[in-house]
């Protein structure tokens, strides 16, 4: 058994406790596999280990991984996620490639997204990205413009809005880091009560995923604790 499907089978263990603890189905709870800066050779290994859902952050590297993965596995069957933040100019490949986006906070972003998603492709999944700390460093759109941003995208074509994600302020406390995970969940309730048709969070990565799962994340990004610490050098 490799490494990587070791982490693999701790990680699960990790969502499969604490949604016992929330009671609630593991299975709800889907593992996106964070493989930004790990080769296409890490994931195929997970996916030898039974992994179909890999994110990635860097544009490039994520489509030559992609394109190596694909060569490897013609049959396909995975699904990749776009989780890093997004530039007007990028946009295109990201349309094109991609079969969800995690960090759409402007409505210009999602428009160059609806414009440039094939037609001959399912519609793009998007998550809008929420600076749900306020952090004035961090990405994402503040909670007073959400609703607004949240109505424009569900209207866009070849778009499915999805859900909401954040990164909250790192918080080595569960009890900080549940608070910060329910206000995600209590935004995303709101718009589900005016209409929204959303189904996912996407909250939760390797420090605090049993958080995340406690307060109902329906998909948690996990890196490190799959493949290992990163090197950026």
């Amino acid at each position: 058994m490799s490494t990587i499907e070791q982490n693999l089978q701790a990680v699960r263990g990790s969502i499969a406790q604490a949604a016992d603890e929330a009671q609630r189905p593991a299975q709800d709870v889907t593992l996106l596999a964070v493989s930004k800066t790990f080769g296409a050779d890490a994931v195929l290994q997970a996916v030898q280990a039974g992994q179909t859902a890999f994110g990635e952050n860097y544009l490039q590297e994520a489509l030559d991984k992609m394109a190596a993965v694909q060569a490897a596995l013609p049959q396909g069957g995975l699904s990749w996620h776009f989780i890093g933040p997004i530039q007007s100019n990028k946009t295109r490949p990201i349309a094109e490639h991609f079969d969800w986006v995690h960090t759409v906070e402007r409505e210009k972003i999602a428009v160059r997204l609806s414009e440039q998603r094939p037609e001959g492709l399912p519609d793009l999944n998007i998550c809008l990205q929420v600076n749900i700390s306020g952090e004035t460093s961090k990405s994402g759109v503040t909670l007073a413009e959400l609703p607004a941003l949240a109505r424009a995208v569900a209207q866009l074509p070849r778009l499915r809005l999805r859900g909401l994600m954040a990164i909250p302020e790192p918080e080595t406390d569960l009890v900080r880091q549940r608070a910060a995970f329910a206000r995600l969940r209590a935004l995303y309730e709101q718009l589900r009560a005016e209409g929204l048709a959303l189904d996912t969070l996407s909250m939760g990565m390797s420090a605090d995923l049993s958080a995340a799962v406690l307060e109902g994340a329906t998909i948690v990004r996990v890196g490190s604790a799959i493949f290992g610490s990163r090197n950026y050098s």
